[in-house]
């Protein structure tokens, strides 16, 4: 029989947003817990979380085109951008709470104000004034403008307008208060604040090799890339949260809520802007339209950030093909992913997404030049000397089997739970981070329900988030 090193209450197993996330809710609401982060990088949010990694939008649903498709006779469905508005302001309720008691630095340290654009052309306008006029409805959309004015949508967003064809017509809504998150920044505020507090602690560089049930729990075999040594720790409850390796941790659990599951891991890119001048003009996230084929996660946005205290302006982002799960994870990892419970779910949606891939693989082969040409349609005057390729972060989206056998392709994010609650793991891209404390809440919910049962619980988390009475 194996003997752990060490008993601990929970294991968060990567260390991005989503288990600091968790790390902190669980310690408002059981501050006696014993929890321990497990991250194989040399240091916190390196992967997804990381600020040139991610879409850093804050995401709310007030620009994104893709959360408000268009329905039957001019209808627009604006469902799941009010709910992931309304999660996103449980994000920001307890971002504020934490800053108010001085668990957070200052919020411009990882959190700006930024204005949320969508801007369209031509025969694309009815739709952006039916969304504009539905979703304004909403109280969570209060302030939302509409224009289809072009020397107000050039004020607002003059390096769109600059150089544009007078002839075609244009329309853009805008939301002030919308914002733009580091999310890098965010995780390690978070994880400093928590482990300067008794009970918890990071890893860093320690990979977890594999999983299994023991003793109501689970036993982790934990190796520390930095000198090879393993040990295996008891863990009460696992939180598998490494982005695109959750997949192979969760079917190394062997729980039958796994099977089915398969991955689609995307490449990213950006056209990184190096010219300060054309930097400084532009202050503003800018969505568009996704091209015919385009994955959700790849639809363009001329995008302002704040990295490191500093502004910069984003194109992209370019999707590709990639067999990847992580930056820096191996291309061996799709395949490795595949077996007996997954392989006809995720061949079957390779078969019925062959034009997603033929739009990945072309993505991936172009060159800068065409990059620039594909900027210019949202930035006519754009110069290709003021532009770089930048690197981003991979997404692995979820492919799941259906009630056929096959396999459906999902863009989203889903927590999967084992019967007994004592592991859950997230799936998926998109919108993870913004939403990070509604989903994290969830987890809670379904992972810790008698405790979630008592006033006690619920009292507490409404204390820091209080939609959430």
């Amino acid at each position: 029989m194996v003997q752990a090193d060490a008993h601990i209450d929970v294991a968060l197993i990567g260390g991005g947003i989503m288990s600091a996330t968790l790390a902190t809710l669980l310690r408002k609401l059981e501050p006696g817990l014993r929890m321990v982060a497990y991250e194989r990088l040399d240091r916190t949010a390196a992967e997804s979380s990381d600020a040139w990694n991610n879409a850093g939008t804050g995401h709310s649903g007030y620009c994104e085109l893709n959360y408000t498709p268009a329905g039957p006779a001019g209808a627009v469905d604006c469902g799941k951008a009010l709910k992931i508005a309304a999660q996103y302001q449980q994000s920001l309720e307890l971002w504020g709470a934490l800053g108010a008691h001085g668990e957070l630095p200052a919020a411009s340290t990882f959190l700006r104000e930024v204005p949320h654009l969508s801007f369209v052309t031509g025969d694309a306008i009815p739709y952006l004034r039916t969304r504009a006029e539905t979703l304004v409805r909403s109280p969570l959309f209060h302030g939302l403008e509409y224009t289809e004015d072009r020397a107000e949508i050039a004020d607002w967003i003059p390096l769109v307008m600059d150089g544009r064809d007078p002839a075609v017509p244009v329309a853009a809504t805008r939301m002030r208060r919308g914002t733009d998150v580091n999310f890098g920044a965010l995780t390690r505020a978070l994880v400093t604040h928590i482990d300067e507090v008794s009970g918890f602690a990071i890893e860093l560089s320690r990979e977890v090799r594999d999983l299994r049930r023991a003793d109501g729990g689970w036993l982790l075999d934990i190796k520390d890339l930095r000198d090879g040594s393993e040990r295996t720790v008891h863990a009460k409850f696992v939180f598998i949260g490494a982005g695109g390796y959750s997949l192979k941790l969760l079917e190394k659990s062997g729980i039958p809520e796994a099977r089915g599951y398969g991955a689609f891991p995307v490449s990213g890119q950006w056209l990184r802007c190096t010219n300060r001048a054309v930097i400084e003009r532009h202050h503003a996230k800018v969505y568009g339209m996704a091209e015919i084929g385009a994955p959700p996660m790849s639809v363009p946005h001329l995008d302002t950030r704040w990295i490191d205290g500093r502004q910069e302006l984003l194109f992209g982002p370019y999707a590709g093909f990639t067999t990847k799960f992580l930056k820096q994870g191996s291309w061996l990892d799709l395949l490795g992913s595949l077996g007996i419970h997954n392989l006809r779910p995720v061949v079957s949606a390779g078969f019925d997404n062959l034009n997603l891939t033929k739009y990945l693989v072309g993505q991936a082969m172009l060159s800068t030049e065409d990059r620039v040409e594909l900027l210019r349609r949202y930035c006519p005057g754009a110069q290709a000397d003021d532009w770089e390729v930048q690197i981003a972060g991979l997404r692995v989206q979820i492919i799941k089997r259906d009630e056929e056998g096959g396999g459906e392709l999902r863009f989203g994010t889903e927590v999967v739970t084992s019967a007994d609650g004592t592991v859950a793991a997230l799936l998926g891209a998109s919108p993870g981070a913004s939403t990070a404390v509604a989903i994290m809440i969830e987890l809670v919910q379904r992972c810790f329900p008698e405790q979630w049962a008592t006033t006690a619980w619920r009292s507490r988390l409404a204390a820091w988030i209080p939609s959430t009475r």
